[in-house]
């Protein structure tokens, strides 16, 4: 007779499982590979003689121990206080044994103690109730015992132990923060004697001391590197839903790490140590590694592996915790095969501040050898070399880095600060070079110098002495801040040379592809640039605005106006107030004869910049912007005016013919500029010349000159108001002048004298150190408005 669905036969799936309410006990080695890697034969004997005590501990306080897994045990029992005198007694003959041996040599155990539902399978346990336990686990010390509320509440004060309250956890995996205690025996007291075991108790599972020593020589062997039968094997991903196809190499999404320490101060340490597994899992080249800004929206958050994997499109997951107590860390880490929802291995690592880089590196070795990720001989180099030797320049660097991600003045502030500590601590930091570099670099882009306490121009240069040091010993950083600042002294060439080497170094790392687009677009290539953020946008999801505009932008200067327009649409969603995503957006409208939509963009933009004090869009001014800021590929430019003009957006001051031949006049060589028919000044020439009258032009945009500019100087900005006209009001062609903007590196005082050459004037001065030199030199400065 056919066995028809929901009639209770054997296996039926539509059979409900069985529950039950019991007390979980979990415990584990502390600093188990220390151990092995020391001695791995003297830890099997060790383990295995301390697992027979725990079985015999377990059995004669009326548990059952359900499995070994390694170097950890699961018990189950009737009752709370059972389980809690159980895993006291456990504790307290553990350090008798280990009372003779040297601290190196103790076998330690954590021990978690939860009373939870658990769902009962085949003699085996599942479920919440477990798992918590097991995370319990991983918040005790070594020989301490931790227990959660329900255990707490259960016993009340039946038992001679202290309690002391631990706070509220959040643990990986568990929706809810857990309320933790540890448990510890008080001085001088006794254990109540084992109750005898109840008559209706259930049979014990037998569990041999051979088996178990079996099971430990198993895993010392390599064969199983972490098993746990008793917790459900996470929800497997479905490749068919993933939001994009695998990757044809092994891909992996880092979540961050879980801060288990007492002090929350140490967010920064956990968050840094996530992102140099992140980093040093980009490093190569046979992985395919998502990016922190993408893993980093799940922190805080209680989010299934198989939810990750589905949304990020990665074969494994690679989750973990990190507690440190002053110059102690532990860091737990476990690889997960999303796609079965399988355990690859797990690990805990204890250590020191000291040897954090070699816990780090097992991390790393681990994913290595159980993805079998063959490593070019590049890469082994560069896996081998330490970046500071200096345990405490590495923290002050993640102090720094935590402050430079808030991106705000005064976080930038902090943030150099820690860097500079860093230095300090190991002159020899090259990362940490790079990361000053970094900060000043943006700081001088975004303009926020006086935010920081700086005059105009300074962070520029301190930008370039940082990075000058950076590339003593370059990182994949210090390559991409090189690249950022040749473009903005528009070297195309050597600015996608260093990108590509960046990239080199960094395969993975999805910010820099972004940055080759832009450098591709100036120079022509559009197509090469679309390829480039595609990429980086599928090793970073969760990508930003700024991913959306070089897209479109590469989508529009191929031609592809209606996909242009989607893409820049979403980035204006994402990114609302910034003025340029409307001007490319204007264009893209322009030349699908959207005439509504463009003027609503064109009328957007000039709200955004007329409330920043800058002038409304003019095609002459774009012209001039993109041409004097990046001189941009003139077909691309050609072709973006017309769409401005298609988009109904005024021509402006048109600029004479002339105008587009000065930069045949500047050489430049590295960050030094020359330009043919001026006269290169000092500080001390240029002063001479200011106590004569002469007239000094500062050529930097308004905002900047009204915060400091040289005594007497008037603003011609080189963008939008250096024209013949204004000039020929301030001097006459056979007059000297002196033009300067923010040193060394500032490429407007250059253009500036040669724009002035093309005009037909005699007597230029470049003054190449500008404001700070001016400065350096003590002499006079004012502010405007």
């Amino acid at each position: 007779m056919a066995t028809l669905p929901g009639n209770g036969t054997e296996g039926d799936p539509m059979e409900p499982l069985e529950r039950k309410l019991t007390a979980i006990l979990y415990a584990d080695v502390a600093g188990y590979s220390r151990l092995t890697g020391e001695d791995e034969e003297g830890t099997h004997r060790a383990l295995s003689a301390r697992l027979d005590a725990i079985t015999a501990s377990i059995e004669k306080h009326n548990g059952t121990a359900l499995h070994f897994a390694g170097d950890a045990v699961l018990a189950d029992f009737a009752t709370v206080s059972d389980a809690l005198i159980c895993a006291a007694a456990i504790q307290q003959d553990l350090k008798h044994r280990n009372q003779d041996l040297p601290d190196e040599r103790k076998v330690q155990f954590r021990i978690g103690v939860n009373l939870g539902e658990v769902i009962v399978d085949r003699n085996e346990i599942y479920g919440d109730g477990v798992n918590v336990a097991a995370r319990l686990e991983s918040l005790a010390e070594p020989g301490g015992i931790c227990i959660s509320e329900s255990v707490h509440t259960a016993v009340g004060n039946k038992l001679p132990l202290d309690y002391e309250f631990l706070g509220e956890q959040q643990v990986k995996n568990i929706e809810k923060p857990i309320r933790a205690y540890s448990a510890t025996l008080k001085p001088d007291a006794v254990l109540p004697a084992p109750r005898a075991r109840p008559k209706t108790r259930r049979p014990m599972r037998p569990v041999m001391a051979a088996t178990a020593a079996a099971v430990v020589l198993v895993i010392g062997a390599g064969v199983i590197a972490w098993w746990q039968p008793w917790q459900p094997r996470e929800e497997p991903a479905s490749v068919e839903r993933m939001a994009f196809p695998l990757p044809d190499k092994p891909s992996i999404a880092v979540l961050p790490f879980t801060n288990m320490s007492a002090d929350p101060e140490q967010e920064y340490f956990t968050d840094g140590l996530t992102d140099d597994l992140i980093t040093d899992l980009s490093k190569l080249s046979g992985l395919f590694v998502i990016s922190r800004n993408s893993t980093f929206t799940y922190k805080d958050k209680a989010v299934k592996i198989r939810q990750v994997a589905e949304d990020l499109g990665v074969h494994y997951v690679l989750e973990g915790s990190v507690r440190r107590a002053g110059e102690q860390v532990r860091i737990n880490a476990q690889l997960i095969d999303a796609t079965t929802g399988r355990h690859v291995w797990a690990e805990r690592y204890d250590g020191t501040l000291d040897n954090v880089f070699t816990m780090q590196d097992k991390v790393i070795g681990q994913i290595v050898a159980a993805l079998a990720v063959n490593l070019t001989s590049e890469e082994s180099v560069q896996a081998a070399v330490a970046e500071t030797d200096v345990p405490q320049a590495y923290d002050a660097l993640l102090q720094g880095q935590d402050h430079y991600r808030r991106q705000t003045p005064e976080d930038y502030t902090k943030a150099i600060s820690f860097f500079e500590k860093a230095v300090e601590l190991d002159p020899g930091y090259s990362r940490a070079y790079a990361k000053l570099a970094r900060v000043y670099w943006v700081i001088e882009d975004l303009g926020w110098w006086p935010e920081v306490g700086l005059d105009r121009g300074q962070a520029g240069t301190r930008a370039k002495v940082y990075l000058a040091l950076a590339l003593k010993e370059p990182t994949s950083d210090a390559y991409a801040v090189s690249a950022d600042m040749l473009v903005f002294s528009q070297s195309h060439d050597e600015a996608l040379a260093e990108i590509d080497r960046a990239i080199a170094l960094e395969p993975n790392a999805a910010d820099n592809y972004v940055s080759k687009a832009w450098i591709l677009t100036l120079s022509g290539r559009a197509e090469e640039a679309e390829k480039n953020v595609r990429l980086a946008m599928r090793l970073n999801p969760s990508y930003r605005a700024n991913y959306l505009r070089s897209l479109g932008r590469a989508q529009f200067h191929q031609g592809q106006y209606a996909e242009a327009a989607q893409t820049l649409e979403r980035a204006v969603e994402r990114q609302p107030d910034y003025a340029y995503n409307y001007t490319l957006l204007a264009a893209t409208y322009g030349y699908l004869d959207r005439t509504d939509e463009a003027k609503a963009a064109i009328k957007r933009h000039n709200e955004i910049e007329v409330a920043t004090s800058n002038e409304p869009i003019s095609v002459h001014g774009v012209s001039n912007w993109y041409q004097n800021e990046y001189n941009f590929d003139a077909t691309y430019l050609d072709q973006y005016l017309t769409g401005l003009r298609k988009a109904g957006v005024p021509e402006g001051a048109a600029p004479q013919a002339k105008d587009i031949d000065y930069r045949t006049l500047v050489t430049k060589k590295s960050w030094t500029y020359n330009v043919k028919g001026a006269t290169k000044i000092g500080a001390a020439t240029a002063k001479a010349l200011h106590d004569r009258g002469v007239v000094f032009v500062d050529v930097l945009p308004s905002a900047k000159y009204r915060y400091s500019h040289i005594a007497g100087a008037a603003n011609l900005y080189l963008g939008t108001d250096l024209t013949e006209d204004n000039l020929s009001r301030l001097v006459g062609k056979d007059d000297e002048v002196v033009f300067y903007c923010s040193g060394e590196g500032c490429y407007l005082s250059p253009s500036a004298c040669a724009k002035a050459l093309t005009w037909g004037y005699t007597r230029v001065y470049y003054f190449a150190g500008g404001l700070p030199a001016w400065k350096a030199a003590g002499f006079p400065v004012e502010k405007s408005g």
